[in-house]
Formats: structure tokens, sequence, C-alpha cells
């Protein structure tokens, strides 16, 4: 089952590739739907609270103990579903971002869905790095190839870092090989490393390698300055599979591997990866605030919205990392619904300059209406998904030191203004002429954000499935790491006063 949900998409966009350009865009949809419905059949055959599931494990290089290895769990889970669930709505919102060559574009977004899922699946090292490295190539196309003037260069920033990021990552899987090699025949297998007796200073050492990779790819400070010339110049169909599916790896890895692997240099490096999470909510936050160009900002909030997940997994507490893997959804969720109604207005206004849209709120009402419900989640305001994973995360931080929860909460002061004052900028004041009888959205552009928004509020609501899937993987974890959550205090004798009505 978990080979075909990731042939579907590989084999769809080798179908689009090679058919006529006139259909490409319908059968792309086609085949991201068939993937969708395969992870609706993943979900349905998960049993949650059991663990690694639907396991396939074939030997693929012995002498170095590879495997060809898949499986889920709960963290697995939602991102496969997070990641069917965007590449049909990417596809469709994003109807025109492919016309210079549709079925390059179409293609290229089907292989990058196939890779992330082959990511998020990977239960064995070497196929992870493998697969995490090959996601490069149908994101590097996708930027270089469509989108704004100055998108080579911003394609050639992005693919640097990431390299970099991967070369790094590459030494510290060697040295997995090295120290599993030691204690008897090697494996890369995730349950076989998780076994093995790590030295402090060569598990300090394999961890940073790991954490600087995923850091790159997240991204967090001070390692993200391709992440906002990569949004400006990219098209926003592209921008959401990057940020909303593709930068999932960073946090992703830093929860299965890091943590997973180097429990004791994982709380030794709490410290100062905290701090790290801290700045890059306040920095991203402050630096968002100041921009005028609308797709740069979305990139810019996202580097705030990472350094919550990362706080949320370093701190070391279940409602910490059930906040992180709930924010790791959210944030697709609601990242992606600003993203392509940002680029609705863009294609309209024919700018992406936050001072040359003001008064569209007149002309175009459900617009205004979508881009504040996304705008509002991105925020956080309660009654929205979002809230719920930034709520468990702050809990979490003020748990940790009160000085971290502190920081961290500026960071909602922070979206606050940054979301209001742009939306204030582009949608409301007097309508210019030039904006009169611009067209609102169209029956495709609403019904491709429509699950968005109903997520976002559905969620927000009533977020304990997303919670009953990451919960017990969570706990696993911190059990594996050895921490235990202090159970709360109950006064001597208050059970005895409550029971005499006192």
């Amino acid at each position: 089952m978990l080979t075909a949900l990731v042939l579907v998409p590989l084999l769809g966009a080798v179908a689009v590739a090679v058919a006529p350009a006139a259909v490409s865009r319908v059968l792309a949809i086609g085949v991201s739907v068939g993937a969708f419905a395969l992870g609706v059949a993943v979900l349905l055959m998960f049993d949650t609270g059991e663990g690694m599931q639907l396991t396939e494990t074939v030997d693929w290089i012995s002498a170095f103990g590879v495997h060809y290895a898949l499986g889920v769990d709960g963290l697995s889970l939602l991102l496969v579903l997070l990641t069917v669930l965007l590449v049909p709505v990417v596809l469709l919102a994003g109807w025109h971002d492919g016309d210079e060559d549709p079925k390059a574009f179409y293609a290229w977004t089907l292989a990058l869905e196939a890779l992330s899922l082959a990511v998020f699946l990977a239960t064995d090292v070497f196929l992870f790095y493998v697969v995490f490295e090959a996601t490069l190539i149908p994101a590097y196309f996708l930027v270089a190839g469509f989108g704004r003037e100055g998108r080579s260069s911003a394609a050639v920033k992005f693919l640097l870092f990431q390299l970099a990021g991967g070369l790094v990552l590459l030494a510290s899987v060697i040295g997995l090989y090295v120290v599993s090699a030691q204690q008897g025949p090697p494996s890369y297998l995730l349950s076989d490393l998780m076994q093995l007796d790590i030295g402090t200073a060569a598990g300090r050492w394999l961890f940073a390698g790991f954490f600087i990779a995923f850091a790159i790819k997240a991204p967090l400070f001070p390692v993200h300055t391709w992440l906002a010339d990569t949004t400006e110049r990219a098209t926003p169909a592209t921008s959401v599979l990057l940020v909303c599916v593709l930068d999932k790896i960073g946090t992703y890895g830093m929860l299965r591997f890091c943590l997973g692997i180097f429990p004791e240099a994982s709380q030794w490096a709490t410290p100062l990866v905290v701090t790290i999470a801290v700045v890059s909510i306040i920095y991203g936050a402050f630096v968002a605030i100041g921009q005028d160009d609308v797709l740069r900002l979305i990139g810019l909030t996202s580097l705030s919205h990472f350094g919550f997940i990362t706080l949320g997994i370093f701190v070391f507490s279940s409602q910490g990392g059930s906040g992180a893997i709930l924010y790791m959804v959210n944030h697709g969720l609601g990242t992606a619904a600003l993203f392509l109604v940002a680029g609705y207005l863009i294609r309209r206004r024919g700018t992406t300059l936050i001072s040359q849209m003001g008064g569209l709120e007149k002309a175009t009402p459900v617009l205004a209406g979508l881009l504040l419900v996304a705008g509002l989640a991105t925020l956080g305001l309660p009654g929205l998904s979002p809230f719920v994973s930034e709520f468990l995360v702050l809990l979490s931080a003020f748990d940790y030191a009160w000085w971290v929860g502190a920081f961290a909460v500026t960071g909602i002061v922070l979206a606050a203004i940054y979301v209001l004052w742009a939306y204030q900028r582009m949608m409301t004041g007097p309508t210019p002429a030039t904006v009169e009888g611009t067209p609102d959205a169209t029956t495709r552009e609403w019904m491709a954000v429509a699950p968005l928004m109903l997520a976002l509020v559905f969620f927000g609501f009533y977020p304990q499935p997303l919670l009953d899937t990451a919960n017990p993987y969570v706990e696993g974890l911190m059990s594996h790491v050895g921490v235990t959550d202090d159970a709360p205090a109950v006064p001597p004798g208050t059970a005895g006063h409550e029971e005499d009505g006192e």
C-alpha cells in the first residue's frame, strides 16, 4: 500500500510528461486525486496507538545494511495526509501558474509529491537520505522554470543551501554506518539505530550533522535567507509545495531522527536549539512587518512559525511534541490558503506589492473574506486550528522556562501586526478607479481553497482527531528519550474535602 502511494504520483509524473499538453492539467489533477484516495485508504487501515504499521522491508544493499523500508505511524500519517491534500488543491488553484510549460510544471509537481511521500514513509536512514536529496530536483526546476524575474538566481541560492545541508547530513549518515558496524552487522533501519549504544561524543557530532541539515530545510535562523528570496520569485503554487510540504521535512527529521536516534545529544543541545527557535520566532515576525511584497511577507512568517514548531519539539514534553506536530499540519493548511489567495490577487492586479493593492475589499468581497480567514489563522485566532497548536507549544514553553514562554508570546503579538496591517493596506480604504470592476473569486478558485478553510475551522473547534493520531507517537518518543511529564499535584486532603462538600 505504501509503495503504491509513492508510485501513483511518480508514474503519474511520467505520464503527464509524455501526454499531450492539452490533457496534462486534467491528467495531473486526476493522478493527485488518486494519490489522495490512497492516502485516505491508509488512514482507514491505520490503527491509532499501534506504532509503526503497514511496514515493508526488503534488502537493498546488504553489505551496508541498507533496506528499502517503509512504514507509517502517527507522525508520518499526518504529514502524508497533508501532502496528498495540498497537491490537488495546488494544481486546481494554480491552474495558470504553469502556463509557460504546463506539462513540465505538472510533471515536476507530481514528482515532488512522490518524493516527499517517500521521505515521510522511509524507515531506513539511507533510503531517507536518498529521497531527501532527490526532492531537490523537482523543487529546483519548479522554482527556476516558473515564476517572476530573478527566479533563476533564487533557485540557485535555494539549491546551494539545500546541498550544503545535504553534505553535512551525508557525513552523519556515514558516521552512523561506522557506529552500527562496530556493534554487529551494520544496519540503517531506524528500529535498529534507535537501539544502538552511541557514545556521548560521537552522538553529539552525528546529531549536529542531522540538525544542521534539518535547520536549513525547515528553515531556522540564521540559515533561512534562501526562504524569502524563493517565495518572492516562485509561483504561489510552488511556494505552497516548498513551504507547506518540503520544509516540513526539516521539523519531521528533528522528531524522527534527532530525538529518535540521538536522545542524549538532543537534550544536551536543547538550550542552544531553544534559543535559536525563540530568535527565529521574533526575528521572522519583525522582518515580516516591514515587507511590501506579499509573497516575501508570507515566506518570512513561516520562519517565525518554524521557530514555534522547533520550540515545541525541543522543550521535551508531551504537550510540546503534540503541539509541534499539530503546528506542522495547521501551518500547512493556513499558509497554503494564504499563498493561494495572494496568488489570486496578484494575477488580478499584476503586482505583488501590498502598497499597490489598496481598496480591493469592495470589488472582491469573497477574496477579501478568504484572505482574512487565512490571515487570522496565521496569527492564531481562537476558533481556527493554528490556535490549538500554538497554545500547546506556549504552555510547554512556559513550563520549560518562564522567559522562553514570555519571549515566544511576543511572536503572537507581532503576528497580529503583520497580518492585520497587510490586510488593511491590501483591502481597505477608498477603492481606486483602477480597482473597480476587478473580478471576484471564480468558482474554481474558491472551490480550490474551500477544503483548507473547512479544515481550519473544523480542527479549530475539534482538534481531537489530530491529537488522537499524534499523542501515541509523542508518548512513545518521550518514553524513548527518558522524559516523563510531571503528573498534576493534588494537595493532601483535597479529595476528602470535596467529598464532604467543603
